[in-house]
């Protein structure tokens, strides 16, 4: 093969042995086989990631930085390793810049609560899209009724896709933070963060991105994104709940305060004055989610043991053949078709209530989610209520698109 034709090859996927992997798939719901496709709210997890996690709990548990025995050390040295692993694994330049949070929720309020507290103003601005999850919204919203800062926002097309001429009028010199997603939970837009960053830095901004999905379906370099803070969940990554991520620029880590006080983030204490231990350790108080960030490590590594372009492919494969799918049901209109879009597809499907639509659905074995997907403001601009999501992951086969189709002509019978 020449070296034109191998570039052209696309790479080999094999789903069925990566669906081996996942315990639960082999389920079935109402008698049904189960057809999973909301990875986007929540990822089902590895047999790989599910033994690590019992076997922290029967064999290596203890807690972390405290102990001077064997299980102590082990676990500390686990718990640590992961931090090394989500470090390579978003490219930070320092261990440093990994804080372990509870989930993407708590560390976009870790940074409002810190950062924004000590250097956003009264009158300094903040710039978010239309197409925010609530918790890159409410929390922005808290610092604006402690601080007196003003909320803008970006428009979105009707398609789901950012004008980033339109966006840079939003941006000016009182902005001091943009904080957007890296990918719409609803839409599946992949934003122009680096365009973004751009604008964000020109006029002395720093860059927030909500990485909850984008962290699932993109390749994260957070120094070539050219953001500031990055977020995201494990359990959206095929790894447990109860842990997430905040990486931030180191520089900005050691100018904020302390989320909240407690054990292991403090140098000394004493009854007049306490001193903080140097990040990540100062925004980790108490006992932290160790075997959920050993967890998250084994998640880490799952992903890394795949041939994670040519899984990124299969996922676009499904998310073709699927929006095709659906745009042939009568009836069913697609909300969200932004050029590069993720695995994330929202519809509607006319004369059925989304949540009446994922009822039928699941008599039928197929996981869907309804609603407002967490994005209130997004669904008025949009002119709906609700919608229907079918979100797909790597271990997503065409035979559950097909699934997917075949459930909604029999929901239309049932419904309509």
């Amino acid at each position: 093969m020449n070296k034109a034709a191998a570039l052209n090859t696309k790479p080999t996927y094999d789903v069925m042995k990566v669906r081996a992997d996942f315990p639960i798939l082999a389920r079935q719901v109402h008698g049904k086989p189960l057809v999973y496709l909301d990875s986007a709210a929540s990822a089902q997890k590895p047999r790989q990631v599910i033994e690590t996690i019992s076997r922290v709990y029967t064999s290596e548990y203890a807690n972390v930085h405290r102990g001077a025995y064997f299980l102590s050390e082990h676990a500390t040295a686990a718990y640590e390793a992961a931090r090394e692993k989500v470090q390579a694994f978003v490219n930070a330049a320092s261990v440093k810049e990994i804080v372990f949070t509870k989930g993407a929720t708590e560390a976009i309020n870790l940074v409002a609560a810190t950062w924004g507290r000590k250097f956003i103003k009264a009158g300094d601005e903040i710039v978010l899209t239309a197409v925010e999850h609530h918790s890159n919204i409410v929390p922005w919203q808290l610092l604006r009724e402690a601080t007196g800062c003003v909320l803008k926002i970006a428009p979105v097309r009707l398609d789901g896709s950012i004008d980033i001429a339109e966006f840079a009028k939003i941006i000016g010199p009182k902005t001091k933070l943009v904080a957007v997603a890296h990918v719409s939970n609803v839409l599946g837009t992949v934003l122009p963060v680096r365009e973004i960053a751009e604008l964000a830095h020109a006029a002395g901004a720093k860059l927030l991105l909500d990485g909850c999905q984008g962290i699932v379906h993109e390749f994260v370099d957070v120094q070539d994104l050219g953001c500031d803070f990055y977020v995201f969940s494990s359990h959206k990554l095929y790894g447990p709940t109860g842990i997430g991520v905040l990486w931030a620029r180191l520089e900005l880590l050691e100018a904020m305060p302390p989320y909240q006080g407690g054990g292991d983030m403090i140098d000394t204490v004493t009854f007049a004055k306490t001193t903080w231990a140097p990040p990540p350790a100062k925004f980790e108080a108490g006992t932290p989610p160790i075997a959920e960030a050993i967890g998250l490590g084994a998640a880490i590594d799952y992903l890394n043991s795949l041939d994670r372009v040519a899984a990124a492919a299969h996922e676009k494969d499904v998310l073709r053949y699927a929006m095709s799918s659906l745009a042939q049901v009568p009836g069913v209109r697609l909300i969200g078709t932004a050029p590069g879009k993720a695995s994330v597809q929202s519809f509607v499907m006319e004369g059925a209530h989304p949540h009446d639509l994922a009822t039928v659905l699941d008599r039928s074995g197929i996981s869907v989610r309804a609603g407002h997907h967490c994005a209130q403001p997004l669904m008025e601009i949009l002119g709906v209520t609700a919608t229907t999501r079918a979100s797909f992951g790597i271990y997503t086969t065409m035979q559950e698109v097909d699934a997917l189709i075949a459930g909604l002509h029999k929901a239309q019978q049932v419904l309509l």
